[in-house]
């Protein structure tokens, strides 16, 4: 069985240090979530584990070959097949040999009558068997007709962009799971995915008997498939040796003896120097205190040199006001509203300060929904009426502001009526002070959400309007939206796969897979 083992391992970027002296180990068969904050590097220590990267100090060892699936697996601007996709997913063997078949075939294609091209297309059809192509292609098949219900064959040439990105996660997930490849690395495997999907995730994750070291940001994932948690923070890591149930309290134990020790360390430092000062002095006047003045001055040297106990992560403090304001009591009410072949005709009221989770599997028009009431064109049949003093805010799941690109988060602040001060102080709020000279178009997408998030706080929102807003936070970060929603005065509607986040909800309003909408006190999953 498969295992990583990272040892003391160094990673910089641009003269800023990621981590430092980075160490862990996990073991034959367990499954492992790594995670921390938006920006600490997971994704990088996942692309150095796989080898896309190489570090600047340290080793990493394993056994069992590794399979990866990387964060934004089939973003190729639409030109990668589905084959090349899969081929991507495949051992080094199995890549090359494809990708020379690929090239035998399309110069076949252009040129059938050369004998040169006929002889290369021949070897390189050798070459494929003999790595195990046509193996690999059965094992293909099957993950193709399981996950998306098409076989290989007939969707090997569609361009990856035309799956969705649930559908593009599910069938990676297939075919690593799958593979002959001991070690998997897996980045966000649970995003874009719906419920249904994410138990399926779990079960296979718990079932299978490969080595998993996973990225997530999902809390009930976590807590269902992870029996260790590295978490990156402080230019290091930290190794919790049990799951996500008690893993908060754990890691605030561990900061509060940390804050302890540091506290320690700080007063006996104060001790030393003070002790060296008053000996000095002393032996200034009494020359018999000079040998006490050396010894003294060798115990603060090598108690410098030793250095303090681990750094202290900073914790994070992200704070999100989402004051709202009173609203009419009827913020939203639809009458046999409809989007023609997605969601049939439906009635709904929402009173100011419901919390309503709109759940449903993907693809049957939540997000359509929530752009509707939110004012975009969206063909609909029926008719829909905000109430009284309703400020609908927006929170888009893909990030698509274009108005937002190219400027800076203190320009696109000043827009929204701030000065350069009081932008930077928002952005503190939210743990974005350092970037706030940064293009929204660069930041991570977790920084992303939480700018997206300000922006409706500062608007002035009254109906919140969430799509998949958990989707890139961090762990910390989604915990404070939840605690910003709870002391936020008006109504919240949110899409979400989330069910972390769906229990703070008291109404829940299901679409289903043939368009019907009903409304329910206890989600679905239920």
């Amino acid at each position: 069985m498969g295992f990583i083992d990272v040892s003391e391992l160094t990673y910089s970027i641009g003269g800023h240090t990621l981590f430092h002296n980075v160490s862990f180990r996990v073991g034959e068969g367990s499954k492992v979530a790594l995670v921390g904050a938006n920006g600490t590097g997971k994704t990088t220590l996942l692309r150095l584990i796989a080898g896309d990267i190489s570090a600047e100090t340290g080793t990493i060892s394993n056994s069992g070959g590794i399979g990866v699936m990387r964060q934004f697996i089939g973003s190729t601007g639409g030109l990668t097949t589905v084959r090349e996709f899969l081929l991507g997913l495949a051992p080094d063997l199995i890549r090359v040999a494809g990708t020379a078949l690929a090239g035998a075939e399309r110069r076949l294609a252009e040129e059938p009558d050369d004998e040169a091209v006929a002889i290369a297309y021949a070897q390189a059809v050798a070459d494929w068997a003999s790595a195990g192509g046509y193996e690999a292609e059965v094992t293909w098949n099957m993950c193709c007709e399981s996950s998306i219900d098409a076989s290989f064959e007939d969707i090997r040439d569609r361009p990856v962009s035309t799956l969705s990105g649930g559908e593009q996660k599910r069938l990676a997930l297939e075919v690593l799971l799958r593979g002959r490849e001991e070690v998997l690395l897996l980045d966000e495997p649970d995003n874009y995915l719906d419920v249904a999907a994410k138990r399926r995730l779990e079960k296979a994750l718990r079932a299978t008997p490969k080595t998993v070291l996973y990225v997530s940001h999902d809390r009930q994932v976590l807590a269902e498939t992870a029996n260790r948690i590295v978490t990156l923070e402080g230019h290091g890591v930290w190794v919790h040796g049990g799951g996500f149930a008690d893993y908060a309290a754990a890691r605030e134990a561990r900061l509060g003896r940390l804050d302890e020790l540091h506290r320690r360390w700080d007063e006996e430092h104060d001790h030393l120097k003070e002790l060296v000062r008053r000996l000095r002095v002393q032996a200034t006047i009494s020359p018999a205190m000079a040998s006490r003045y050396g010894a003294a001055v060798t115990r603060l040297r090598k108690f410098e040199e030793a250095g303090p106990p681990a750094e202290r992560p900073r914790r994070q403090d992200v704070r999100i006001r989402l004051r709202g304001g009173r609203t009419g009591v009827r913020v939203l009410t639809c009458h046999q509203l409809a989007i023609p072949d997605l969601v049939q005709a439906f009635d709904l009221e929402v009173s100011f300060g419901e919390r309503i989770a709109l759940l449903g599997n993907n693809g049957t028009g939540k997000s359509h929904l929530l752009r509707l009431f939110a004012g975009e064109e969206i063909a609909h049949q029926g008719r829909f009426v905000l109430g009284a003093r309703v400020v609908p805010g927006h929170f888009k799941q893909t990030h698509e502001h274009p108005e937002l690109r190219g400027q800076t988060l203190v320009e696109s602040l000043h827009d929204h009526g701030l000065d350069r001060a009081a932008a930077m102080r928002s952005l503190d709020r939210y743990e974005l002070v350092s970037h706030g000279d940064q293009d929204f178009a660069t930041l991570s997408g977790g920084q992303q959400a939480r700018f997206l998030i300000l922006l409706l706080e500062i608007d002035g929102a009254t109906l919140l309007l969430l799509d998949e807003p958990t989707d890139n936070l961090d762990v910390h970060s989604a915990d404070a939206l939840e605690r910003g929603l709870d002391e936020f005065e008006g109504t919240v509607i949110a899409v979400t796969h989330d069910r972390w986040f769906a229990r703070r909800f008291n109404r829940f309003v299901i679409v289903a897979e043939n368009g019907v909408v009903t409304d329910r006190p206890a989600p679905a999953w239920e």
